[in-house]
């Protein structure tokens, strides 16, 4: 197929995926999502301070958009706690929440954020997700699980907390009020998720997120039959009456489009960075790639669709995607369905909401959030690396106690700083030449000596300005150790890069050695590396005969440069001429 027409429309990559058995799994995935999003969309439009159906606008047609022009083959996008949250803050000061001036400004601020993600995809700057590291992305998925799990609290026991609370003040709520658990709340809750889970495990074909519901339903309409509404205080979602999405239309007055410009580039930041890390996070558990230019063009035009059918500024959500992901959803079409399944909610099923308890609203969100942590990867994370451990626990702690999208930059920002400390810390290994290897191999195992003259070590890592400090030092370590080795030979396998600083090092440490009565060697340097050494002049200092490929033979005439005198009352032997009689 037409690699062009790919990439201008990414919904053709996965089209052939599409068959029977895909299809019938991304209907049964979208029936759930459409379901979850009703209770979902008010509450996140309530957040943001707009009217109660923009919610549901945003995840229609924006949903829509951002499944046929993104990359990730599962996330869902639509109104999100971060982005409504912040939605609030910056547009309340500006205007009445609610009021048809702060309708318009949402638009016109979502229209703003979409030109500016699509500004950047077009521009492929999508590469900057690459510093959001596996660890993180595993760190923010599992806060973000608690964070889910934590929203539910109230509607799982029944109890009154206050909107917006922390982690710790909702545990404490928990506390203090153990006494006035709602039993019938709970008892629907508790109902919701067994039932999830036997299905997923006695009947795995079964979408279990549509047994937990109907189970729940079930048992609380049984319930408040018996005892009574007033009683059992189980509340439902309630009849919704609303129509199609309207047609919108921002405000395009140059005043406001300029005071709302920096505002829309940071949400436009968030925005992208949530859904590319949702996008990943939920790559982790199919294996698909994820390409980030191509999510932030399907994010750019999801809101500038948005922009113009009545929906404010959305994202990737996490739950949503989470709860696509466990229910099965195999294509794009998953989210497309659970839009249209929305639609159809809204014009013809609204009465029916008023059978769905928010207990069981609530705990199919307590599957979900359990469904997101990934305890396979967290248990690898903290068996290999106490450094990797520090990051994903920072991250998930951050999730828990700061706003969402410092949660990640602190978590790449750590990141970045293990990597600084690694790659400008490269490994110098002490080698020794296996015997009978030809070409010429090195290796820390071979049980040998050192020569008395020379130093042999493997560098691994590049050398670039990060690192000239740290190398130096090394280097210089070898002849404080041993004035002896003056002689120096750097296996050079291990180097990917050297920039101009790392070619000047490499100079002088050459003539630093010179001066002592020695020299620098270089084998098996890779093409690009040397490149830099001739054109910066450092292959000239160093000397062209200092340097050796893989196929030469270089231990004789490394040999030959050493002091004869010296190497005719060792006894060390360590290098094969040096067995040959003299």
């Amino acid at each position: 197929m037409n690699s062009s027409m790919q990439r201008w429309l990414p919904f053709l990559r996965w089209w052939p995926r599409v068959n029977r058995s895909t299809l019938r799994a991304d209907l049964l995935a979208g029936l759930t999502g459409g379901l979850i999003l009703v209770p979902q969309g008010v509450a996140f439009a309530t957040i943001a301070g707009m009217p109660p159906e923009y919610g549901l606008y945003a995840a229609m047609l924006p949903a829509v958009v951002a499944a046929l022009w993104g990359s990730s083959w599962h996330l869902v996008s639509g109104p999100t706690t971060a982005i409504s949250i912040v939605v609030f803050a910056t547009m309340s000061p500006l205007a009445e929440p609610g009021s048809p001036h702060y309708v318009q400004l949402v638009l016109t601020l979502t229209f703003l954020v979409g030109v500016f993600q699509l500004l950047l995809g077009g521009l492929r700057l999508g590469t900057l997700v690459n510093f959001v590291s596996h660890t993180v992305v595993v760190g923010f998925t599992a806060g973000a699980a608690v964070l889910i799990a934590i929203s539910q609290v109230k509607n799982f026991f029944g109890i009154a907390l206050p909107r917006g609370a922390s982690v710790a003040a909702v545990l404490q709520g928990l506390v203090q009020q153990a006494q006035s658990i709602n039993p019938y709340v709970t008892a629907v809750s508790l109902a919701t998720v067994l039932s999830c889970v036997a299905a997923r495990r006695w009947w795995p074909r079964v979408p279990h997120m549509i047994v937990g519901m109907l189970s729940g339903s079930v048992l609380a309409y049984g319930v408040n039959q018996t005892w009574g509404l007033e009683r059992t205080g189980l509340g439902s979602l309630g009849a919704l009456r609303i129509g199609l999405p309207p047609l919108s239309s921002p405000d395009w007055d140059l005043a406001t489009l300029q005071t709302l410009a920096p505002i829309a580039m940071a949400v436009a930041l968030l925005a992208l960075t949530e859904a590319v890390s949702i996008a990943r996070s939920m790559a982790l558990h199919t294996g698909q790639r994820i390409d980030g230019n191509q999510e932030f063009v399907g994010q750019g035009l999801s809101n500038l669709a948005g922009a113009f059918f009545s929906g404010y500024a959305s994202s990737g959500s996490f739950n949503r995607s989470g709860l696509n992901v466990q229910a099965g959803a195999q294509t794009p079409l998953a989210a497309i369905f659970s839009a249209l399944f929305l639609l159809l909610i809204m014009l013809f099923l609204a009465p029916l909401a008023q059978f769905l308890p928010v207990a069981a609203m609530a705990g199919i969100l307590f599957v979900v959030a359990w469904g997101l942590v990934d305890f396979q990867h967290i248990g690898e994370i903290l068996r290999a690396s106490r450094a990797e451990s520090a990051v994903l626990a920072a991250t998930w702690l951050a999730t828990l106690t700061v706003q969402l999208e410092f949660a990640i930059y602190i978590g790449v920002g750590l990141s970045l700083l293990l990597y600084l400390k690694r790659t400008s810390h490269p490994g110098l290994d002490d080698v020794k030449p296996v015997p009978g290897q030809m070409p010429p191999a090195f290796s820390a195992a071979t049980g040998l000596p050192d020569c008395p003259q020379l130093k042999i070590v493997r560098l691994n890592g590049s050398v670039f300005f990060g690192a000239v400090n740290h190398l130096q030092e090394a280097l210089q370590a070898i002849d404080a150790d041993n004035p002896a080795h003056t002689h120096v030979l750097l296996v050079a396998s291990g180097i990917n890069f050297v920039d101009l600083s790392g070619a000047q090092c490499l100079a002088q440490e050459a003539q630093r050695r010179r001066a002592l009565g020695g020299a620098l060697y270089i084998f098996h340097m890779k093409d690009e590396p040397l490149a830099m050494l001739r054109a910066s002049g450092a292959w000239d200092t160093i000397g062209a005969d200092h340097f050796f490929t893989l196929g030469d033979d270089l231990m004789p005439t490394i040999k030959a440069r050493l002091d004869a005198q010296r190497c005719a009352s060792c006894t060390q032997r360590v290098f094969a001429p040096c067995k040959v009689a003299t």
